[in-house]
């Protein structure tokens, strides 16, 4: 239990990101056949019933992984209160949000029995109110729903920024595969420009929903700023905003398409893979701000911008040396505990600091110093890692090695980043995992070296087999989307925030280039060409931006 409640913020904004993918894609696929599959059956022909299928397939995959994590929360939080609370278990199972919970993954259930049946209209339209059940018990245990006064306006906003994720983003892996799907030129045409209505209208809900939660929960300029809720929503609207641009890169190209001028469903399913990639960075980010109080509730533990400016203003020159260990404020005051334990020659030695305790651990100007030093000097390996691979872009073949840079940058992370745990400090390795950040600095190991066998592999020709090139684009992306779990600012303490700020900016750069490489792989033509370019030059600025962090 001890362990459980450690662990208990992270879990939960992992569990939240994940069930928000899964929801939007359950809600958003029985969308799809509520507003495409059905309407253009006649007009398919051959291909209406493959269509119809994708749409169901993708709201029984939605609908299990919605049951589980909305399970795997429930539980997680009935524990925790359970024993933090010394309650019964069955005593806690009748708080509202297990309730509401609930009806959440019953409703989550009966669209996977509803949808394994043949698509006909009564079926889709009980699949449709199942899904208008499951967004309702998601909205009864939102913020909205706990807002005084205001409350129908905001339930009104966030019911509109969900049901347009749904229409636009939800949709989106039924729509890739109806277009594989389409038997002519005219069956795509139709399936690529009734999506694309709907692709409108959830945008404009989606920004009518934002403009209403801006009000409401931001409440102003500072608030985006200067809270961890305001900060992670900004991150998410600059990332929509990248989306925006891939859909109307595809709108153009499937009008294109539909004009006979020469374009391919196969450019228009590339970009919507691209665009799954930032949705699902999208939800995400959404998830983890579902578990930050509203930045409008929170008045003293704001940033300035005078303090945002000046965290963001690089270190000139960055710093490469490093303090000593036994510097560290944990290594200090571990030494002077152990002194007194010897002097007292108690039974029990005190810890400086204990993992996972939920307290900050003690920190003084040589772990700051630490911290830039770990960040600057993985920025000058990350900066070498995106110049070698422009090099290599542009012809120079001795530079196709870049990948194994990254082994040095895992090794570095893996001593240096965590320094009061093994091998460097007093926490052992096995203790260590019960606190978050440990957990996700060591996953970042884990994905970095994983990142650099396959891809040195497949630039050196060892593996020639183009699933294992795709591993790149995967993790990379992978990485980015734990940056937007990976939150320091948790309790929203003002000084983990400015720190948590310069990570959403790497966020996005992640994401980006595991996108661009994506599409270097998997499309063609112009497409490939800049793709190569992109991803490299997102590398570069990621090592920038490492070169110029600071913590004070």
């Amino acid at each position: 239990m001890d362990t459980l409640v450690d662990i208990f913020g992270y879990l939960t904004v992992v569990l939240n990101g994940i069930n928000l993918v899964a929801m939007t894609m359950a809600f958003g696929s029985v969308l799809f056949l509520t507003c495409l599959a059905l309407p253009l059956a006649a007009q398919l022909k051959l291909s209406a019933d493959a269509v119809a299928d994708a749409g169901a397939r993708y709201a029984r995959w939605g609908g299990i992984a919605t049951a589980i994590a909305t399970l795997s929360s429930l539980t997680l939080n009935a524990l925790v209160l359970s024993g933090t609370l010394e309650m019964p278990v069955l005593q806690v199972a009748g708080a509202f949000f297990i309730e509401a919970g609930i009806v959440q993954v019953l409703a989550a259930i009966a669209i996977v029995v509803v949808a394994r049946g043949h698509m006909t209209r009564p079926r889709v339209a009980v699949l449709t109110a199942l899904a208008l059940v499951m967004l309702v018990a998601s909205l009864a245990t939102s913020h909205a729903a706990a807002r005084p006064g205001e409350r129908l306006w905001m339930l009104l906003a966030t019911f509109s920024h969900i049901l347009g994720a749904g229409l636009w983003l939800g949709g989106l892996p039924a729509f890739l595969s109806s277009l594989g799907q389409a038997q002519s030129r005219d069956e795509g045409a139709a399936i690529g420009q009734r999506y694309s209505l709907m692709s409108i209208t959830g945008v404009i809900l989606i920004v009518l929903g934002a403009i209403g939660i801006s009000i409401g929960f931001i409440g102003g300029l500072q608030g985006f700023y200067g809270t961890a809720y305001g900060a992670m929503a900004a991150t998410k609207g600059v990332m929509l905003g990248i989306l925006l641009l891939l859909g109307l890169g595809n709108f153009r190209t499937i009008r294109r398409f539909a004009a006979g001028q020469g374009e391919s469903l196969t450019r228009v399913r590339r970009f919507v893979e691209v665009e799954i990639a930032f949705a699902i960075a999208i939800l995400l980010a959404a998830g983890s701000i579902t578990s930050q109080p509203p930045a409008i509730d929170l008045t003293d533990d704001r940033a300035t911008w005078a303090e945002v400016v000046e965290r963001m203003t690089p270190v000139i020159p960055p710093r490469l040396e490093s303090p000593s260990h036994d510097s560290l404020a944990i290594p200090a005051l571990q030494e002077k505990l152990d002194k007194e334990w010897r002097d007292q020659q108690a039974s029990n030695r005190p810890q400086a600091f204990v993992p996972g305790a939920g307290e900050l651990p003690p920190r003084n100007a040589d772990d700051i110093a630490w911290s830039e030093y770990n960040h600057h000097w993985a920025g000058l390996v990350v900066l070498l890692v995106g110049l070698f691979a422009l090099l290599e872009r542009a012809g120079v073949r001795w530079a196709k090695h870049w990948p194994l840079l990254f082994l040095i940058l895992a090794g570095f992370l893996f001593l240096r980043s965590d320094p009061e745990t093994w091998p460097m400090g007093n926490v052992g390795f096995w203790d260590s995992f019960r606190d978050p950040e440990v957990v996700q600095h060591r996953t970042f190991v884990v994905l970095i070296i994983a990142f650099t066998v396959f891809e040195w592999g497949v630039r050196t020709g060892r593996w020639k087999n183009q699933a294992l090139a795709l591993v790149f684009p995967v993790l990379t992306t992978v990485g980015g989307d734990l940056l937007l779990t990976h939150n320091h600012a948790i309790s929203n303490i003002k000084e983990q925030l400015l720190i948590e700020l310069s990570h959403l900016f790497l966020a996005v750069l992640g994401v980006a280039a595991g996108a661009a490489r994506w599409m270097q792989i998997r499309g063609s033509g112009r497409d490939a060409r800049w793709a190569g370019w992109i991803w490299p030059t997102c590398f570069v600025l990621v090592g920038l931006l490492l070169l110029a962090y600071r913590e004070a």
